[in-house]
């Protein structure tokens, strides 16, 4: 198959710190001293500003057509094309430019099934897997060579990564039943399958590479049932609602807790993931979901708000009620997005509130540890791409764009962005 190769451009960066449409700030007032000395300032810093030499940045043209979806991956650019007028659909590699700015280049394009809509493009064990949804909601992962785009194989379900090399897939099928298997990302072969009856909702424990170790289901009946995420293997169970009853109970796994809200929804009950014994019971009410949050449990009610509780004793170290919204957690601090004024840093440990950063709107980020990036427009139009600096606590402009539409994804300093003229871009930003 021949190769593409895109146009390639290097653009003048902006000032970095221009203004923006950041929220007003009261300024102190300049005592005693008059109005013509702060307006030679001014003058001297634009004059200084323009004669300072401007940062670069490369952009490279995704050929994508304007209904097309891109995918940032690896170090790839997968664009998924829509169905052409006879129904064929393609899935396309691009190669992401080095920091010189050659230009992406295609490296293959695939053949895509022509029904469903698709999700996500991931790279995983040396495949690339598209997930894509029928309309049904049921999910079909398809496997291709990261090399030559070659299908190897296709699976109803999404797939997730295991410690072990098995890729885990999670398959729902008609009628409510649906499976757990391990297949051989080389080959496609199942090589386990546990099956999952209808309600028995499954849960996964994650390693801090993101991978997939264990798996739980929680049985309508009350029985918790954790297996080895590789095998398949049962490897504990116990029955939380003693007697021959069923009723709607939710579980999730936070570290080595196992978390279940029983009926009611008015108490959080822990147990230790690896020996399902219990440990604490803590009366929180109308519980939506846990995270991990610099070593405690942040609790998120449905009505909004934080509690957060030890994780050895399930104590509440303190709560914040309200509307505020845990956006995300980074080395035992909260960005917690509050509405109509945008962000503030909290401490874990405290809930004390470290910073206010502003209006911004978080950017989809490839992986766990890639800087959060946050954009806003400008007064002008263009966008602005901000650095979210938890534990600094600060802002840092990454760069100023124009014509940006929006469908970005960033893993910094690269930048995919559909632009306003309906074109996919990839950038490499100044840091």
């Amino acid at each position: 198959m021949t190769e593409g190769r895109s146009l390639s451009i290097i653009e003048l960066g902006e000032i970095r710190d221009e203004p923006v449409s950041a929220p007003p700030v009261r300024r102190p007032r300049a005592v005693g001293r008059p109005l013509h000395s702060a307006t030679v300032l001014v003058l001297s810093l634009v004059m200084l500003a323009g004669a300072a030499p401007q940062p670069q940045r490369t952009v490279s043209v995704v050929p994508a057509s304007r209904m097309a979806t891109a995918y940032l991956a690896g170090d790839a650019v997968y664009v998924v094309d829509p169905p052409t007028p006879d129904g064929e659909r393609y899935l396309t590699a691009y190669a992401q430019p080095a920091p010189t700015g050659v230009g992406v280049r295609r490296r293959w394009q695939a053949p895509l099934a022509r029904t469903g809509n698709y999700l996500d493009v991931r790279v995983e064990r040396g495949l690339v897997l598209a997930w894509a949804v029928n309309a049904n909601r049921l999910f079909q992962t398809i496997a291709f060579d990261t090399a030559t785009g070659r299908q190897r194989w296709q699976h109803p379900g999404a797939a997730q990564p295991t410690p072990g090399g098995v890729l885990l897939v999670t398959n729902g099928r008609e009628g409510g039943s649906a499976a757990m298997s391990g297949v051989d990302p080389d080959t496609g072969l199942v090589l386990w399958s546990v099956p999952i009856p209808p309600a028995a909702s499954p849960t996964y424990h994650l390693t801090s590479e993101g991978q997939v170790d264990r798996f739980v289901l929680l049985q309508p009946t009350g029985e918790v049932q954790v297996h080895d995420a590789g095998t398949g293997q049962l490897l504990r169970s116990i029955d939380t609602l003693p007697g021959d009853r069923s009723a709607y109970q939710r579980v999730q796994i936070v570290d080595d807790l196992l978390l279940l809200v029983p009926p009611g929804s008015t108490r959080l009950v822990s147990f230790g993931l690896a020996e399902l014994e219990p440990r604490w019971t803590a009366e929180v009410t109308l519980v939506s979901h846990v995270l991990e949050c610099g070593g405690l449990l942040c609790a998120v009610p449905q009505t909004g708000g934080l509690q957060v509780l030890d994780p050895t004793t399930g104590s509440v170290r303190w709560s914040e009620p309200g509307q505020d919204v845990l956006a995300d957690v980074r080395y035992g601090r909260l960005l917690m997005a509050r509405p109509g004024q945008g962000y503030a840093v909290r401490d874990a440990a405290t809930g004390q509130v470290r910073i206010e950063l502003g209006v911004w709107s978080l950017m989809p980020v490839l992986g766990p540890d890639d800087p959060l990036v946050g954009v806003r427009r400008g007064d002008d139009g263009r966008m602005v791409v901000t650095e979210l600096d938890l534990v600094a606590g600060r802002t840092r402009i990454v760069d100023v764009l124009p014509g940006i539409a929006g469908s970005c994804q960033a893993s910094l300093p690269v930048l995919l962005c559909q632009r306003l003229d309906g074109t996919t871009a990839l950038w490499r930003l100044t840091r």
